[in-house]
């Protein structure tokens, strides 16, 4: 009979294994200490340690990339003493990841280590099936497992319908219609979550009610919506990691204004797999489902078996998918010129001195 797992870091509670530990073995050799990021901000983190958090600096990337900039979830190496310094990273087995809003081609890591993804949409406004799209392709991207939840469900006329709505978005996603006005589902939710829950959402869905709910208390600010069109204030300004009281952790984010994909083909795959499948049987391989001869996808349309929209919907997310990809692929390109241009500067310049010697 196996022997069952002891927890020599004391970080269980937020998510510790044994095969972390396997892969804390260097660094432990090396005198740090494991810890578990719970914010990130002003250029330090917040790190959960078996002592208790500490705040920490941390090294930025040269050159800059936010894929490899700590950020709330990671698990890490940290050297401890009167100045703790994140030392190094674990190997993120998830992470959630937009392009960035800066001008940049780097994509952002919104939460890592994640295993659920509760997408909150609230019922008091109409539902915006694009913007469910790129949710689910960002969490299906992630590799985490997506939830749906459909908050506010007091102030809804017909909850049901928008169910009905959603589940055609998302066959195969669990999908939840609750209210923390009245606790409707609320428990439901929790028997649903394991391991590291993020939640996503705009703002005014309701994020930080629903994981006060799930935690017990009023650990998360809140806010009010505008009447006029049920838009949120950011009530919520960073990423942070709190314990759930019946196990595991949750990330609470801030409302996304913008959710612009990065490197998630494999999710719109996912989320778009009607398309896909109907797309195999289309006469020509490249075919565009536009106005080729055989063309299933537009077959389908045809039939009233695919929503237009649908298609629609699908080729935004792909053009703007190849787009950022092509984008990080300009990055590289110039980041490997230049590197050659430094190294040949740098050797003319040997050169030039050599040539100087007597």
């Amino acid at each position: 009979m196996p022997h069952a797992y002891t927890d020599p870091s004391g970080l269980s509670r937020y998510g510790w294994t044994g095969a972390l530990d396997q892969a804390f073995i260097e660094h432990h050799e090396a005198g740090l200490v494991p810890a578990r990021i719970s914010r990130v901000d002003r250029g330090r983190c917040t790190a959960i340690t078996s002592s208790g958090p500490v705040r920490a600096t941390f090294t930025a990337p040269h050159p800059p990339d936010p894929l490899l900039t700590p950020c709330t979830g990671d698990w890490a190496a940290l050297r401890p003493g009167a100045e703790p310094h994140l030392a190094a990273l674990l190997p993120r087995h998830s992470a959630i990841v937009r392009s960035s809003a800066s001008k940049s081609s780097h994509g952002q890591v919104l939460a890592a280590n994640v295993d659920t993804v509760v997408i909150a949409l609230s019922l008091a406004a109409p539902l915006d099936a694009a913007k469910l799209e790129r949710l689910l392709a960002l969490a299906w991207e992630s590799g985490a497992r997506p939830v749906i939840v459909l908050t506010k469900a007091d102030l809804a006329t017909d909850p049901e319908s928008v169910h009905t709505e959603a589940a055609a978005l998302a066959p195969g996603v669990d999908i939840l219609v609750t209210s923390v006005a009245t606790g409707h589902n609320i428990d439901a939710l929790a028997a649903l979550l394991h391991g590291t829950t993020v939640l996503l959402g705009p703002s005014g869905a309701g994020k930080s009610t629903i994981a006060n709910a799930l935690l017990g208390e009023e650990l998360l600010a809140t806010g009010t919506v505008r009447a006029q069109d049920g838009k949120g204030r950011h009530t919520t300004v960073r990423r942070e990691l709190v314990p759930l009281p019946g196990g595991g952790v949750l990330i609470d984010t801030p409302g996304l204004r913008g959710i612009s994909l990065h490197d998630a083909a494999d999710g719109l795959e996912q989320v778009f797999a009607e398309i896909e499948d109907l797309a195999a049987d289309c006469r020509f391989g490249d075919c565009a489902h536009d106005t080729e001869p055989g063309c299933a996808v537009q077959a389908a349309i045809e039939a009233g078996e695919l929503p237009e929209r649908r298609l629609r919907s699908y080729r935004k997310l792909q053009r703007e998918n190849a787009w950022a990809a092509s984008r990080t692929d300009a990055r590289l390109r110039d980041e490997r010129a230049n590197r050659q241009k430094a190294i040949t500067s740098h050797l003319r310049a040997t050169y030039r001195f050599r040539d100087q010697q007597p």
